[in-house]
């Protein structure tokens, strides 16, 4: 099987290398098969100000700025089909929340334990889910900040064994009360907030721990016990609570040295005593976003290397995308781009590390980002987790999707259901295919109406999916365009005759669209039409007519009529 995927990820890779030299490799981005399922995701930094915020909220124009660089960085994220937000939530041994358990960071306002005055998670969680992206709150596990931090203070006051390097004050792995803690800490934040998943970062010895002494039980084995019982404990407390929140974790890029290729004296398990893969096939962990910050042949074998470990799981590739940046590496665009075409083929999504460096559009890496995602995708199923269907969604009223039709073309859907989300799908062709992930229109949806804009001549189908990612049977739009076509309206003196059967129905306007439904004529009705609209305006073409319910807030439709003069 490894032999299988390696020679698959080798030509794929000399194939895309190939075209990258031969400067095709934009002009070829969208021959790559695109797939219904795929974790797009960004970590959003918020230590140091990296990120965001860069304004701290001090002040009622501080905390509405500070709200606002948010939204426009969710809003970026939404223009490139991003999916998933990674964002910094326990930072070091401080929050974005009011905890009741560790103080403010000092990111949101300057100071430590400096109030912003709302609730920056809450926000964001509302925010992203607007949006229809999952939102999973990133902690900080082992690091605890600088030694004279307030939050280490009050660590080292509960009497947590503290160890200080160049690099920053670090717990220690072995304390037997930090699983628990940092239970706790994971079960505040499900509790309390909608969040989709709990992503772990530095679940691990730090790089400059020392070497197993082999003295009081300080062994490898021992070391990579104490990491997998804090993970076990997390997950203990979050699936109690919520069974549906992806538990994952930010391992080093390389698992262990594989038979061909040497991880440098750097990887997960040996080095740092981060048994990521052994955890997915434990079922402790749902999702792995691999640190894959390397190169050649440091990248790909041990992309192979994760995916044929995955147990079923979502793996999610991190890319360096911070190397584009002069002042950080010097990477170029094709290499980062390679590593992406070669993760898709192989089934894993994508993590960019970090947002700035993507959003900055380095190299042009959000533009390519763009042109990759060009279509939206969803979160693969939890189906390890639960695979029953929702309950499929049924008609608001009547047996069509489309409950109106504004004068300026745009539809609004409507049905009615109980799901948590909705999946929107359209295609000029009947029934919609729901399994063609060019027909999503959008995803993860809240709410039971959704406006669409220049929607055209169009069918139409919606799913339920639950909390787990599991999608219902969908439910069509029972339009057929035959009817429409079928019912051709006489022209007469440069009058439509209408039927004899809108006598006796509520409308208050006729509209007449283009017949790829665009919006041309509004004609308001009157007592003295006497069943005829007046066309004299109209150009040489083919038109559709309907009439708008001002009752039943519904389109009617009458049929076309040509025009030709």
């Amino acid at each position: 099987m490894k032999f299988r995927i390696a020679t698959l990820l080798f030509f794929s890779w000399f194939t895309l290398y190939c075209s990258a030299q031969n400067n095709v490799f934009f002009s070829n981005w969208d021959t790559t098969p695109l797939q219904k399922y795929e974790t797009r995701a960004v970590w959003l930094t918020t230590l140091g100000n990296l990120d965001w915020p860069k304004t701290l909220a001090n002040s009622d124009e501080s905390r509405e700025e500070q709200k606002r660089e948010l939204i426009e960085i969710l809003d970026k994220y939404a223009a490139a089909n991003i999916n998933t937000v990674i964002l910094q939530t326990r930072v070091r041994a401080a929050t974005i929340y009011p905890s009741n358990i560790e103080p403010w960071d000092k990111c949101l306002t300057g100071r430590e334990n400096g109030n912003p005055g709302y609730d920056p998670l809450a926000f964001a969680v509302e925010e992203c889910h607007k949006r229809g992206m999952e939102i999973h709150a990133w902690l900080a596990a082992i690091p605890v900040g600088s030694y004279s931090s307030l939050g280490c203070k009050l660590l080292k006051q509960k009497g947590f064994k503290i160890r200080r390097f160049s690099s920053g004050a670090y717990i220690n792995p072995a304390d037997p009360n930090i699983a628990n803690y940092l239970g706790e800490i994971c079960a505040e934040i499900t509790s309390n907030y909608d969040i989709d998943g709990i992503n772990l970062d530095y679940i691990r010895y730090p790089d400059k721990w020392p070497r197993p002494s082999y003295r009081n039980g300080d062994t490898p084995d021992e070391r990579r016990a104490n990491i997998t019982a804090i993970v076990r404990e997390i997950n203990r407390r979050v699936k109690a609570i919520k069974p549906w929140i992806k538990i994952s974790c930010s391992p080093i890029g390389k698992y262990a040295d594989l038979t061909n290729y040497s991880s440098k004296n750097y990887n997960a398990r040996d080095r740092v005593s981060q048994e990521a893969q052994a955890w997915i096939k434990q079922g402790i962990m749902d999702q792995l976003y691999p640190m894959q910050y390397f190169r050649s042949d440091n990248y790909y074998p041990f992309c192979a290397d994760w995916v044929e470990n995955s147990n079923g799981r979502d793996m999610i590739t991190g890319l360096g995308t911070y190397f584009l940046d002069p002042r950080q590496g010097n990477w170029t665009l094709s290499e980062i781009t390679r590593q992406m075409y070669v993760s898709r083929s192989l089934g894993m999504g994508h993590a960019h590390f970090r947002s700035k460096f993507l959003l900055d559009n380095n190299q042009g890496i959000y533009n390519f980002e763009k042109r990759f995602n060009a279509i939206p995708t969803l979160t693969p199923p939890m189906t390890w987790e639960k695979t029953t269907k929702p309950q499929k969604p049924y008609y608001a009223e009547g047996t069509s999707l489309v409950s109106s039709i504004g004068s300026d073309g745009t539809k609004t859907i409507s049905w009615k259901g109980s799901s948590p989300y909705y999946n929107i799908y359209m295609s000029s062709t009947y029934p919609v295919d729901t399994k063609d992930p060019r027909n999503l229109v959008t995803a993860r949806f809240v709410g039971n109406s959704f406006v669409h804009e220049a929607a055209g001549n169009n069918y139409y189908a919606i799913t339920a999916m639950d909390r787990f990612g599991n999608e219902s049977e969908a439910l069509q739009s029972s339009f057929k365009k035959a009817k429409v076509e079928s019912k051709l309206l006489k022209l007469k003196k440069k009058q439509i005759e209408l039927p004899e059967w809108l006598k006796d129905m509520d409308i208050d306007y006729y509209l007449i669209t283009s017949m790829q439904g665009n919006a041309i004529k509004k004609v308001y009705y009157t007592k003295n039409q006497h069943l005829k609209i007046n066309v004299a305006d109209l150009k040489n073409g083919t038109y559709q007519i309907y009439a708008h319910s001002a009752k039943r807030k519904v389109l009617h439709s009458i049929g076309y009529f040509f025009v030709k003069r």
